[in-house]
């Protein structure tokens, strides 16, 4: 099913994102969270797709093991940053070969230890969604927001054009970076509302479990910012236990406002762990607690 049909169904819609495992302890631990998972019915989930393209087959492979193995909807991640027209039509057939009618089509970042330029021929998302609509135009697609501002884009008004170019080649839907502070999610809303950007936004929720993910994620090419509140929550913390305990809790607080303003679907950035996810899913009452036993 396509993913704008899914959101068109009444109330909000709950996703995961999943990333493709390098080796197969990795693998089997990532389909233990998936099955830890799927009681929690997601509308969908989808796969990330390595900078460059560097992760591809295992993306693929992923999303097709998903989709053989359980009954869930999946998104591909594709970019288009390294890769030709005729890669792209190559798997964009694969693909369609395989089932998967739902891509995120990103334009995607230039891997970190690369010998010089990468080819591609698409300049921008826009080109490549283009792209996608001519060569497998009964594909969905979905496209990514930043609402604390795209980090390569400073001007936020060149940014809601740039979206709209995206909206404007075929764009289903659109899912946003994580963030912290919601004012900058419903701030970026009415900016796409002023835009005459109609389609529906997901919006993207990562909860903090350890100082160091938490660095981490600040030291990302797309940044973090963190609400002074939540630092000093964080502060306060005497180990990775109690920073799990505070980053759950404050993406809680994040989805039940987020809920209460009638968002269309929120998407949990797992990171291959059911357990944080669950124990939201626990505090909002939308998991049984059998499910949940020593979750956290």
């Amino acid at each position: 099913m396509h993913i704008a049909e899914i959101l068109r169904q009444p109330g909000p819609r709950i996703s995961f994102e999943f990333f493709p495992p390098r080796t197969q302890e990795a693998s089997e631990q990532l389909f233990s969270a998936i099955k830890e998972l799927m009681p929690l019915r997601p509308a969908y989930v989808s796969v990330t797709y390595g900078a460059g393209g560097s992760a591809r087959s295992l993306t693929h492979d992923l999303v097709v093991r998903i989709q053989k193995e359980t009954n869930l909807s999946v998104v591909s991640h594709l970019t288009c940053v390294g890769h030709s027209r005729s890669q792209m039509r190559e798997i964009l057939g694969r693909y369609r070969t395989s089932g998967i009618m739902n891509v995120l089509a990103l334009r995607g970042d230039t891997p970190r230890q690369s010998d010089g330029p990468l080819l591609t021929e698409f300049a921008q998302a826009a080109d490549l969604l283009r792209f996608i609509k001519e060569e497998q135009p009964e594909m969905g697609i979905g496209v990514a927001g930043f609402p604390e501002g795209h980090p390569e884009t400073p001007n936020r008004l060149k940014e809601m054009e740039y979206l709209k170019s995206k909206v404007e080649a075929g764009a289903d839907y659109i899912c946003t970076q994580m963030f912290f502070d919601n004012r900058d999610f419903f701030d970026f809303r009415e900016r796409c509302e002023l835009a005459g950007i109609r389609i529906p936004i997901i919006a993207g929720i990562m909860p903090i479990t350890t100082r160091a993910g938490m660095e981490r994620m600040a030291g990302l090419a797309l940044g973090v910012r963190y609400p002074a509140r939540l630092l000093k929550a964080i502060e306060r913390c005497e180990n990775d236990d109690q920073v799990a305990r505070v980053g759950i809790h404050w993406a809680t607080e994040q989805v039940l406002d987020l809920l209460d303003q009638g968002v269309r679907g929120i998407h949990f950035y797992t990171l291959n762990r059911s357990r944080p996810t669950l124990a939201i899913h626990r505090a909002l009452g939308l998991a049984d607690a059998a499910l949940l036993k020593d979750q956290i």
